[in-house]
């Protein structure tokens, strides 16, 4: 892993920690697959620290051109899946 994570200025170091664990878990969606239920509370937490759709975009494509991995898609199939999945994509 060669890239940076974003984040914002305005986020407490607690909040950093939370949203890079976020990232971390789409990285493993991508790399191994993570259980439905850890990735899904994740991105309520990451919600929680990102509420609004227009910032949760800007902040998704950062992360893919860091990256390469795509947190839409991952979120949408956590989403669309039954508890005790694993997200493997």
């Amino acid at each position: 892993m060669e890239y940076s994570y974003p984040f914002s200025t305005d986020w407490s170091t607690v909040e950093i920690v939370d949203v890079i664990r976020f990232f971390e878990g789409v990285e493993q969606a991508y790399e191994k697959g993570i259980k439905r239920e850890d990735m899904l509370s994740r991105y309520r937490r990451f919600k929680e620290i990102v509420p609004s759709q227009a910032e949760e975009k800007t902040v998704f494509r950062e992360f893919e051109e860091a990256s390469g991995y795509v947190s839409y898609r991952v979120v949408k199939l956590t989403k669309e899946q039954e508890d005790g999945k694993i997200i493997k994509m």
